[in-house]
């Protein structure tokens, strides 16, 4: 196909023409030349036409022309040397290298002038960058002292900066983290989520929840999104807590009004039950009717007597003790079951150590009761397996980890059948349980700084119970 005229002439008019032009340092040194050209013709004239030795005529312009060399040389020197400087400065300023000046700054030339702003730029530069490194300096700081999990995401969700406290919420460092994606590491729920909601984080956690904050900046022009965690499952607690208290106080009152009553005039009747002229047969069925309801009287008084114990449990009296005594005594009243003693680290803890027994009394019979109840451990055919591995046991042992002592509770009865609900109170799976016992033990150990975690072992029946204290 053959193009028109006008597509000719369109597509010539966008393709401009190459200008030849002489270099800077080139055209300086020509023009040098140039102007001393005519002085150098006339004073070559001058001498030629003297009388003097054709020998002594070459020598003196030959001379001339060295002369005027070396002065157009220097006029090179003078104008092009001083802008090379400037321009090492300005490529050294662009590459943040701020230790160049420009020589020969001066305010009573143009080129000094130049020079001494140049010279001004770097050092505004210089204190810029200084600044910067500092500003950035402090906020990383402020990132990695920051109690709350931090994390920032690209575009493509993945994750460019995590704090120690992100690290130690998902559990790696951040040099495993970095440049993995948001599903990779679990928080692709994170990001989806609505601001300042609640999330768990892991996702299939049943007890921590965090609230979620959400933001967007820019770096180098590319959006990310700024995601903070803060953990509110204690916050939680408190107000639950708070609630089922005022709870439990309001039905505790109430309900001994009318037992108080009740159980006296059950014992009245009962007193009376004599004198009454009923038959004897007659007599023991009343006899037997008040002793059940004084009996249950009776009961559910001590019933709500527990419970309001965990409704007014005072602060911990903080006092510097010994591990190891508390746990032999707790190891010692237990009677029913031998529990093993594994040995830990010697270490002290500033705890209430009243209270700490308590707490460890509840768990280790709880893991106790677990095993009794459950019986011999068989295989899914319905034989026994080798006596090693079905006999019932319970652990209590301790290590230490950085400023946090670890109590470890292990039993290999039947596990957790619903661990969201194991610290709710009143909430029990035993015939004759209360339902207070974990939540006693939490509180407690809330109230020392302290957490407790529960989970079932993998690979095994059991129950694995945490309880991490810090030292201080």
């Amino acid at each position: 196909m053959t193009s028109s005229p006008q597509t000719s002439r369109a597509g010539a008019q966008k393709t401009p023409r190459k200008r030849t032009r002489l270099l800077y340092e080139r055209r300086i040194s020509l023009y040098s030349l140039v102007v001393a050209l005519p002085g150098i013709l006339v004073s070559g004239i001058l001498i030629w036409t003297q009388p003097w030795l054709t020998q002594s005529k070459v020598a003196l312009l030959v001379v001339e022309a060295i002369a005027w060399w070396l002065l157009a040389m220097a006029l090179h020197e003078q104008t092009v040397r001083p802008l090379q400087t400037l321009a090492n400065v300005v490529a050294a300023l662009r590459e943040e290298d701020y230790s160049f000046r420009a020589r020969g700054a001066a305010t009573d030339d143009a080129l000094g002038e130049l020079s001494l702003e140049v010279n001004a730029l770097a050092d505004l530069l210089a204190d810029q960058r200084i600044r910067a490194i500092e500003a950035v300096a402090l906020l990383r700081r402020v990132v990695e002292e920051i109690d709350a999990p931090l994390f920032t995401f690209d575009p493509d969700h993945v994750l460019r900066l995590v704090n120690p406290a992100g690290e130690r919420l998902l559990q790696q460092p951040a040099v495993r983290l970095l440049g993995r994606t948001a599903d990779e590491i679990g928080l692709a729920h994170c990001i989806t989520a609505a601001n300042e909601s609640l999330v768990a984080v892991p996702a299939n956690s049943t007890t921590a929840r965090w609230l979620i904050r959400q933001s967007t900046f820019r770096e180098k022009g590319v959006p990310h999104t700024l995601v903070v965690l803060s953990d509110v499952s204690r916050a939680l607690r408190e107000e639950e807590r708070s609630a089922w208290q005022r709870l439990i106080r309001v039905l505790g009152h109430e309900l001994n009004n009318s037992l108080a009553p009740i159980k006296s005039i059950a014992g009245s009747l009962t007193a009376q039950l004599a004198a009454s002229g009923l038959e004897p047969e007659q007599r023991r069925d009343f006899e037997r009717g008040l002793e059940i309801i004084e009996t249950r009287s009776a009961s559910l008084n001590r019933f709500l007597q527990a419970y309001r114990q965990l409704a007014q449990m005072p602060p911990p009296a903080m006092k510097r003790v010994d591990l190891l005594p508390i746990v032999e005594r707790v190891v010692f009243l237990e009677t029913r079951f031998a529990v093993t003693l594994a040995p830990g680290p010697k270490v002290a803890l500033s705890v209430d150590p009243d209270q700490i027994e308590q707490m460890l009394i509840n768990l280790v019979r709880n893991a106790v009761e677990a095993v009794m109840e459950q019986g011999p451990a068989r295989d899914s055919l319905g034989q026994a397996p080798a006596e090693a591995v079905s006999k019932p046991h319970v652990t209590l042992g301790w290590k230490v980890e950085g400023e946090q002592v670890i109590l470890i509770i292990d039993d290999n009865g039947p596990g957790l059948l619903n661990p969201s609900n194991a610290f709710v109170p009143f909430y029990t799976t035993k015939p004759a349980g209360s339902g207070i016992g974990l939540a006693l033990s939490r509180q407690i150990a809330e109230a020392h700084g302290g957490t407790i975690e529960l989970s079932n072992v993998n690979g095994r029946k059991g129950c694995q119970v945490r309880v991490k204290l810090p030292r201080d």
